[in-house]
């Protein structure tokens, strides 16, 4: 049987199909993953961290430190542009509809999922269709990971700055990493394969904590939401990613989606802004139901991207030479 095969086929397929396994046994047979012990271990949403780290380091193995430069500059343009992309439709939609929206998704669930970007999703779409640096430059848009960027969008001082220990637990596997590799060139062939082997483990994990009938609860606006935090924040990102960072865009579309982390946001918010917290049910039942359907549009839209406009994976030629053209064409 050519199971690796036919999942390859599937865009994003090593990320989604194992995703979405996790998520239907979590969904329906549950005690599946209750066995407990080494089983438990690996075959439950307890898998997803560790397996992350593991992969992080491997990573980190790939990158030069020359490259360190590059990976900020990629990551940090995605991070802002998303960032500002999110708190101003969040900002619109308040200022026209108030707290609560308009379709029944409020501010607080558009912000909440906006702002976000779903990393184990972007480092497996960014290690199909790009390079390490790209992957890297997850450790920049760790920082989006939680309530955090949420709080400052919505105005609000309780989390003003990022507390620097947060910040280097996210980034110290892939440091780890990146000071073996550049030490010893062999442990970084030795860490190679864990680049692309550890992406359906952790998926799966990722997987394994989310309901897959949190999409038919939200119904409509759940949807919906998904479709506005790929278009509201992909749109932007894929020209700042082209016309900032040069690339093609493929990063761009891999950061479209909503973190699961994302889904907890709301009730955060709310202890520090108690006014919202009416809005908090709808909200992470809507941000639940977003972050199902990012998880399977995010790579569709990647794919496209990739093979659209190029991919260090599918070819930078025709890009670099579209790219190179068009400014020889803007300075004449």
């Amino acid at each position: 049987m050519k199971i690796l095969d036919s999942v390859k086929k599937i865009p994003g397929g090593l990320m989604v199909i194992p995703l979405l396994i996790g998520a239907f046994i979590n969904t329906f047979i549950p005690q599946v993953m209750n066995l407990g012990g080494l089983h438990s271990a690996v075959f439950s949403k307890a898998a997803a961290t560790p397996t992350i780290a593991i992969f992080l380091v491997c990573v980190g193995a790939q990158i030069d430190f020359k490259n360190a430069p590059q990976a900020i500059k990629r990551g940090g343009v995605l991070l802002i542009t998303k960032f500002i992309v999110g708190a101003l439709f969040g900002f619109l939609v308040g200022k026209f509809f108030g707290p609560s929206g308009f379709l029944g998704i409020s501010t607080l669930a558009i912000i909440s999922s906006v702002t976000n970007s779903n990393g184990g999703l972007f480092m497996a779409l960014a290690g199909e269709f790009g390079d390490s640096t790209d992957i890297a430059s997850q450790a920049v848009m760790n920082i989006n990971d939680g309530p955090f960027l949420t709080m400052v969008a919505l105005g609000t001082t309780g989390m003003a700055n990022i507390p620097f220990m947060s910040l280097l637990a996210a980034i110290s596997p892939i440091l780890f990493g990146c000071i073996l590799g550049n030490l010893d060139p062999k442990i970084k062939e030795f860490l190679t394969p864990g680049v692309s082997m550890l992406i359906p483990f952790f998926a799966f994990g990722l997987g394994a904590g989310i309901t897959l009938t949190n999409v038919v609860t939200a119904g409509f606006s759940g949807i919906l939401l998904g479709l506005l935090v790929v278009v509201v924040s992909g749109i932007p990102m894929f020209f700042a990613d082209r016309y900032i960072n040069r690339r093609p865009g493929y990063a761009a579309a891999a950061a479209s989606s909503a973190a699961g982390n994302s889904v907890a946001t709301p009730a955060a918010v709310a202890l520090v802004v108690p006014a919202m917290q009416p809005l908090v049910a709808t909200a992470t039942t809507q941000i639940a139901a977003a972050v199902i359907v990012t998880t399977i549009l995010t790579p569709l839209v990647t794919t496209y991207v990739a093979k659209r406009f190029g991919s260090v994976k599918t070819g930078m030629e025709e890009f670099e030479s579209k790219f190179l053209k068009n400014k020889k064409k803007a300075i004449a």
